[in-house]
């Protein structure tokens, strides 16, 4: 119902900012939660952040907290993730994902997916 395509990755100097883009099509006129998840060579997908439909509300990873900011303009239907000070342990695939379920935390069910782009941070 939702199609999703994620923009921004590439290869990174550390120590530089990244800011991922994810641009949602079709129905985009109900109210939706945005999640963002990476996963890295020979690990399992991580979630990273999210954020409610007004973005007033978010979730970090304990671990990534701090380092990520997660922000989004509904006006372009897009959901941005930005990241400066860029380290080597964040290279992976970031992927973006909507849910129209209560729980948009870790915890909860995305249920559509984009392709994924490709960070690398080149130490």
């Amino acid at each position: 119902q939702v199609h999703l395509v994620e923009s921004g990755g590439g290869l990174v100097q550390a120590g530089g900012s990244l800011r991922l883009s994810c641009a949602a099509s079709g129905r985009t006129f109900g109210s939706y939660a945005i999640g963002w998840f990476r996963q890295a060579p020979g690990k399992e997908r991580e979630f990273v952040a999210s954020i409610s439909w007004g973005g007033r509300n978010t979730y970090y990873l304990d671990s990534v907290n701090g380092r990520f900011t997660i922000s989004r303009d509904n006006a372009k239907n897009t959901v941005y993730l930005q990241r400066d000070s860029l380290k080597p342990e964040d290279t992976a695939v970031y992927y973006c994902a909507a849910t129209r379920r209560n729980d948009y935390s870790s915890r909860g069910t995305f249920d559509y997916w984009g392709q994924g782009t490709q960070v690398t941070v080149s130490s």
